[in-house]
C-alpha cells in the first residue's frame, strides 16, 4: 500500500502530495490521528485530506485509515525501529513494543507447525507414560525454564527445571528412554547446555531444543527423533535493546503447554485447574 502511494505522488496535486508524504513519513501516526491533526501537519485543508484518500481509490478517510492500519500491522515483521538517545518516553514505549510485536509476528510466519506438532506429541507421550520431563536453561533462558515448569505443573504434570549447569549435566545423566528434556538457549552456544543435551540424547531421552537456527545446540537435534524449534531473534548490544528472545521463548512454551493441555486434558483437567485456583484464592488476604 505504501509503495503504491509513493508511486502515485507525482500524479497528485501539490496539496495532496503533502498528505501523501505525511503518510509515508509516519504511517502508524497517520492511521491514528484525527482529520484536523492530519490537515495541520500537512498544511492543507481537511477536504484535501479526504480528496487524497479518494484519489488513492478509497471511500474516504475512515476506509483509508482502516486499510492503512492493516497494512502497517502486516508489515510489522519487516521493521526495526532502534531506540535513539534523543527519544522521549513515548517514543521508547512505541519502539520497544513495535519491535517485540515484530519478533512475535515474524515467528508466527516462520514457525514450523510440523516441528511444533512433533514436540507436542513427544511431551504428551511422556506425560501419559509417567516419564520425566525436564527444562534446562541458563540466564534469561533459565527464567523461561522455570516458567515452563510452572505451566506444566498446572496441568498436573510433574516437571523439573534446572538453571545450574552442573545440575543439568547430572540430571541428564539420569535420563533414559521415554524421558524428555526441553533445552532453551537464545545463542545455542552454552557449553553446559550442549553437554547436557548430548548426554540426554545418548542415554535415549528425547531432546527438544528451542534455539537459533544453525547454532551448535541446534545441530545436536539433527539426529533422528530429536526436535529443533527454531527461534531466531538476535539481540543487539550496541545500544539498549529489550530481551525479546526471552519473551519469544515464553510464547513458544505457552504454545507447547496449551497444545499438551488440549491433548491430555480430557474432562479431568478443568476441575483440577479450578481446584488449584480455589485453593490459592483461599490463601489470599481479603
Amino acid at each position: 500500500m505504501l509503495d503504491r502511494i509513493k508511486a502515485s505522488l507525482s500524479s497528485l496535486a501539490p496539496a495532496e502530495q503533502r498528505v501523501g508524504k505525511l503518510v509515508l513519513a509516519d504511517p502508524r501516526a497517520f492511521a491514528n490521528l484525527p482529520v484536523s491533526e492530519l490537515a495541520d501537519r500537512s498544511h492543507v485543508s481537511k477536504p484535501t485530506v479526504i480528496r487524497f484518500c479518494r484519489s488513492m481509490g478509497y471511500d474516504g478517510l475512515s476506509d483509508f485509515k482502516l486499510k492503512l492500519a492493516g497494512s502497517v500491522s502486516e508489515g510489522v515483521p519487516f521493521i526495526h525501529r532502534s531506540v535513539d538517545v534523543d527519544d522521549k518516553t513515548g517514543d521508547v514505549l512505541v519502539k520497544v513494543i513495535d519491535n517485540t510485536v515484530a519478533a512475535f509476528l515474524k515467528y508466527r510466519n516462520d514457525a514450523s507447525s510440523v516441528a511444533i506438532e512433533k514436540a507436542v506429541d513427544a511431551l504428551a507421550h511422556t506425560c501419559q507414560s509417567g516419564k520425566r520431563i525436564e527444562f534446562f536453561g541458563v540466564g534469561n533462558s533459565g527464567i523461561v525454564a522455570q516458567d515452563a515448569q510452572h505451566k506444566f505443573f498446572r496441568l498436573g504434570v510433574s516437571a523439573i527445571a534446572y538453571s545450574d549447569g552442573h545440575m543439568q549435566v547430572m540430571s541428564a545423566s539420569l535420563l533414559g528412554p521415554g524421558d524428555c528434556v526441553v533445552v532453551i538457549s537464545n545463542s545455542g552456544r552454552t557449553r553446559d547446555l550442549m553437554d547436557a543435551c548430548d548426554i540426554a540424547r545418548k542415554n535415549g531421552a528425547m531432546t527438544i531444543v528451542i534455539t537459533a537456527s544453525g547454532s551448535p545446540l541446534a545441530s545436536i537435534t539433527q539426529q533422528a527423533g530429536h526436535i529443533h524449534l527454531a527461534a531466531d531473534h538476535p539481540e543487539g548490544y550496541d545500544r539498549y535493546s529489550p530481551m525479546v528472545s526471552r519473551l519469544l521463548h515464553l510464547m513458544i512454551i505457552d504454545v507447547l503447554a496449551t497444545c499438551v493441555a488440549l491433548r491430555i486434558g480430557g474432562d479431568k483437567l478443568q476441575p483440577l485447574l479450578q481446584g488449584m485456583k480455589d485453593n490459592l484464592r483461599s490463601k489470599r488476604y481479603t
